[in-house]
């Protein structure tokens, strides 16, 4: 059975040495929003581009080295793993459009080195401005990108919010699938920032709970019925949110309606032809967990990634875990592992 890793990170290879493209990274994190974006060298002499959010807690660490085409090919050999869509992990949320072109120029520099194992997906400002758009179409019409990739949310404003409705359009015009990638914090974070674990995994997952949510109740799908959107961290955990928020009726005369009622028909169609969820490292999670995210949302939305190189066990780790420890037919395995990234974003192999 071929393996696809759909979160292998991506970052410029000359990112510590070009000072226009690092000082690109640098600048624009919003600084005046909390957000602290700077560069140490290590013991080891390499270089770790560091970002913290408030002043103290750090939330992202990238690390010289990590990020070139040999590394990624040498621990995909490792691993197990045939192929992999790389995406930029969080940086997103901020990069001017100057920046995003050398990102998807060096993208597609990686994927060539590869060999066809390697596939890249368009980093672009998500605003919908002409020039946005013209870069998404060179991504797509001359670097052979295979999707694009979205944060969670930009700034204070998640993707059901109007501001992204021009941009959205153009990529279900296209029938482009979307990876949405969280992003360091929640809108909301004061209250998790005070320990590692709390602040760097559960932030996340409260970031991609929201995000799925807003989007599930917002009606976004209704405009744009043809968005697939594949959300990393198995969507925040929603599989254990998806009967709640799905809504019911009571059986009894109620007093007051304290809760809408209506629209599951509508969720459940969202959650069924547009709504995907990135197995991000899940051995993390647990084997009663991910068999139960399967059962309840199916093995055809789930698709495997490793996060690559955060930790770079994760990818060895993250295929062991897939294809020896959980209880899965042959067909949900290879759904999970191979079919669903090949379906959804048509790839050649």
């Amino acid at each position: 059975m071929p393996v696809i890793d759909i979160n292998i990170h991506h970052l410029p290879e000359d990112l510590f040495s070009n000072d226009k493209i690092l000082n690109g990274f640098l600048d624009s994190a919003p600084r005046g929003f909390g957000e602290i974006a700077r560069v140490i060298t290590m013991e080891s002499g390499k270089k770790q581009l560091i970002l913290e959010k408030p002043k103290g807690h750090q939330n992202l660490n990238y690390v010289e080295g990590d990020y070139s085409a040999e590394a990624k090919l040498a621990a995909m050999d490792d691993a197990g793993v045939d192929y992999g869509i790389m995406r930029v992990p969080v940086w997103q949320e901020w990069l001017p459009l100057e920046i995003c072109k050398a990102v998807n120029d060096n993208a597609a520099e990686i994927v060539k080195k590869s060999n066809g194992r390697l596939f890249a997906t368009a980093c672009v400002p998500p605003w919908g401005g002409k020039e946005n758009i013209y870069e998404l179409e060179r991504c797509i019409k001359e670097l052979g990108v295979v999707g694009v990739q979205l944060a969670c949310h930009y700034g204070q404003l998640y993707l059901d919010d109007e501001a992204f409705e021009p941009y959205l359009k153009v990529l279900n015009d296209l029938e482009v699938p979307v990876i949405v990638h969280h992003t360091p914090l929640p809108v909301q974070w004061e209250s998790i920032i005070d320990y590692t674990n709390l602040r760097r995994e559960f932030g996340r997952i409260v970031d991609q709970a929201t995000a799925v949510g807003r989007e599930l109740f917002s009606g976004m799908f209704d405009k744009f019925p043809n968005l697939k959107f594949i959300h990393t961290m198995l969507g925040g955990n929603w599989f254990a949110n998806t009967a709640l928020l799905t809504p019911h009726a009571s059986n009894k005369k109620e007093s007051m309606q304290r809760l809408d009622s209506s629209g599951a028909e509508r969720i459940a169609s969202y959650l069924e032809n547009n709504i995907f969820f990135d197995l991000t490292h899940p051995h993390s999670w647990g084997k009663e967990q991910v068999e139960a995210a399967l059962k309840v949302n199916g093995a055809d939305h789930y698709l495997f990634g490793s996060s690559f190189p955060v930790f770079y066990g994760w990818m060895s780790q993250g295929v062991d875990f897939m294809t020896k420890k959980l209880d899965l037919s042959a067909e949900d395995r290879e759904l999970v592992m191979y079919g669903n990234a090949k379906r959804l974003f048509n790839l050649p192999v």
